[in-house]
């Protein structure tokens, strides 16, 4: 019952936010649906004093790490590091991996092992070159499975699944072969 009067209250002060001179205030009253949360949209017309309240679609699948695109590569620092290193506009923090050719066109990261810790960097086209990146040195290749993944200098460009926020590294040096990458487009391994 809080839920639907809270509901209830957030509609009455969303109609009296869009309306430019309500004469009354409307009332809503929705059902209760048990103990299970159904999430609701609220959608107003702010021509008038009428909303409708839908139930919404629950995602159908949540949104992985695998799944996230960059659109621009940028440099950042830390006290942990010597130098400047690449990370996405986030702040994702992005590395190499030391068993990839550099400027081969491929990368071995490809099982499903090594690819469920470290997600290829997918582009939809050639990565913008954000403040700190040599817009030449940035590029792309082509994965088995046809998605494009970024690449700088030559390295094919990887997330790690254990960074949960922007700016963690912690990749960094993992098994001796995951590095980030420098402005210039090198391992940093310290």
């Amino acid at each position: 019952m809080r839920r639907v009067t809270f509901v209830s209250l957030l509609l009455v002060l969303v109609l009296a936010a869009c309306a430019s001179a309500p004469t009354e205030i409307p009332t809503l009253s929705i059902p209760e649906t048990g103990n299970t949360a159904t999430p609701m949209v609220i959608m107003t017309d702010t021509a008038s004093t009428t909303a409708t309240v839908e139930a919404a679609e629950p995602p159908t699948s949540a949104p992985t790490s695998s799944s996230t695109t960059a659109s621009t590569i940028m440099t950042s620092q830390s006290a942990d590091v010597t130098g400047n290193f690449l990370v996405d506009d986030p702040g994702r923090t992005i590395y190499v991996y030391a068993n990839d050719t550099q400027n081969s066109g491929t990368s071995t990261c490809t099982d499903t092992e090594c690819t469920s810790k470290w997600l290829p960097v997918v582009v939809t086209g050639t990565p913008t070159a954000g403040e700190g990146v040599d817009a030449t040195k940035l590029g792309t290749i082509t994965r088995d499975d046809g998605t494009m993944q970024a690449t700088y200098n030559g390295w094919p460009l990887y997330y790690y699944s254990g960074d949960v926020a922007p700016g963690d590294m912690n990749g960094q040096g993992m098994e001796g072969l995951w590095f980030l990458v420098s402005d210039m487009g090198d391992a940093i391994q310290q």
